[in-house]
């Protein structure tokens, strides 16, 4: 038999080749369950949140996937998107409202434009690391802003040297 013949027949058998796991492992649908479940009443999770917790193993399109066929009981409605909307909306088998109605009852409250509030209403889990969205706000908060110029209009950060003023010529660099 050569080498290659034996290596297929090996991968094809029951035995795991590489990272054995012994007893019995959830699956990445019950670990999504399992996260929304810890959502208290009145707070919400984004899917993006849930799939960074999850370090990866899914996407966020995975964890609203997996939400679509949850099990009875689970508090599906308590996950949203990253904007703070209801997604459900867009789905024909759930009735138009349904994720909004049902956060509305737990007291959430939503703005004209139909999102509700994330930085009120977001659950985060303690002791577990930020989300890339709270990553970017701090570092948004930690970077000097602008003093002057279309930058300081628009609130974007920027390094002062890199400013310049209309009609002034950029200052020489110093390489």
């Amino acid at each position: 038999m050569a080498v290659g013949s034996r290596a297929r027949v090996r991968l094809c058998s029951s035995e795991r080749v590489h990272a054995d796991v012994r007893g019995a492992r959830p699956s990445v649908w019950d670990e999504v369950y399992d996260w929304v479940r810890k959502i208290p009443r009145g707070r919400v999770m984004t899917y993006g949140q849930i799939a960074d917790l999850m370090i990866a193993r899914v996407s966020p399109r995975a964890v609203g996937w997996a939400l679509h066929g949850s099990p009875k009981g689970l508090p599906w409605q308590r996950v949203v998107n990253a904007s703070g909307g209801c997604s459900t909306d867009r789905i024909g088998d759930v009735p138009l409202g349904l994720q909004r109605a049902l956060l509305e009852r737990e007291g959430v409250k939503f703005h004209a434009t139909g999102k509700l509030d994330l930085q009120r209403y977001r659950w985060n889990p303690r002791g577990r690391r930020p989300t890339r969205a709270a990553k970017q706000r701090s570092a948004a908060k930690q970077r000097p802003a602008a003093k002057h110029g279309r930058a300081a209009k628009l609130g974007v950060a920027v390094k002062s040297a890199l400013v310049t003023r209309p009609g002034r010529r950029r200052p020489p660099s110093s390489h």
